[in-house]
């Protein structure tokens, strides 16, 4: 008897698995949902393609080659005012090669971006290296070889060598943070913004900012430096300072350059440029 029994159970098994065949399974409400589903999916493709294609390139934005924009700087260090970085890298050497005058500091070449010992950032970019959204303050420390980040101010040898750690160093015997304060005009007369982290990457937005590097304990209040006020008159040192060029092959480029110069204020126009020397 269980033998019959379980013969008559695999029997029915097997015809409801036939009547099953080529039965076709279907999602509740037909075909629609997928078919949405598939639509949803494509359009945000679409989209994320169109905003990165239509988002505007970071070498877009002021300033731009030809600019002349002039921001004062200093660095604090406790309860004072570390000297003005030295040095205007504009030293060219007669290149054996091509016979073309180069600059020797290529950050300098590669940017325009440098000071005249007066505590003011002179910056003129001479390729789009230095323009936009890349204007940051790493491009004007680069050219004097000074490091800074959240944990370290160090000067180069050149500039008298001082290293300050945050791990290491104290003003008082109190522990020290490293910070940027920036103004938006030396005519500012509040407190500044506050950057506490990538610290190189502060932006320089527009002609008369003001910014402070400090060390010094944590909550201190930073001024601008004493400078700031005169930055008109210090702005006005190298307005008329135009790139040396050189062309591919050794050949000294000839650069049609016209600026006019109003006050602490110079506008340079470059009819053609083939490259800049360190570019």
């Amino acid at each position: 008897m269980a033998t019959s029994s379980s013969s008559s159970s695999a029997k029915k098994v097997a015809k409801l698995a036939q009547r099953g065949k080529g039965k076709k399974v279907r999602f509740q409400g037909g075909t629609l949902f997928p078919v949405a589903v598939l639509v949803v999916v494509v359009l945000g493709l679409l989209t994320v393609v169109y905003a990165r294609q239509s988002r505007p390139d970071p070498g877009s934005f002021p300033p731009q080659v030809g600019d002349h924009w002039h921001a004062a700087y200093g660095m604090y260090v406790c309860d004072g005012w570390l000297p003005k970085l030295t040095g205007a890298e504009e030293e060219t050497t007669l290149d054996a090669s091509t016979g073309a005058e180069v600059y020797d500091n290529a950050d300098f070449a590669a940017t325009g971006i440098h000071s005249h010992a007066d505590g003011v950032i002179h910056y003129h970019p001479y390729t789009t290296k230095a323009v936009g959204k890349r204007a940051k303050l790493s491009i004007f420390l680069d050219v004097y070889d000074v490091e800074l980040s959240t944990e370290r101010l160090a000067l180069p040898e050149s500039q008298g060598g001082d290293v300050y750690d945050v791990d290491d160093y104290q003003c008082n015997g109190e522990d020290v943070e490293i910070k940027v304060v920036v103004w938006d005009s030396y005519t500012d007369t509040g407190k500044g913004t506050t950057y506490i982290t990538d610290l190189a990457d502060t932006r320089i937005t527009n002609d008369g900012m003001v910014f402070a590097i400090a060390v010094v304990p944590v909550g201190t209040e930073v001024v601008m430096p004493p400078w700031a006020s005169e930055l008109p008159e210090l702005g006005a040192a190298d307005s008329g300072n135009v790139p040396v060029t050189t062309v591919a092959g050794g050949t000294t480029d000839t650069t049609d350059t016209t600026a006019t110069t109003t006050g602490d204020t110079s506008t340079a126009t470059t009819e053609a440029v083939t490259s800049t020397t360190g570019g």
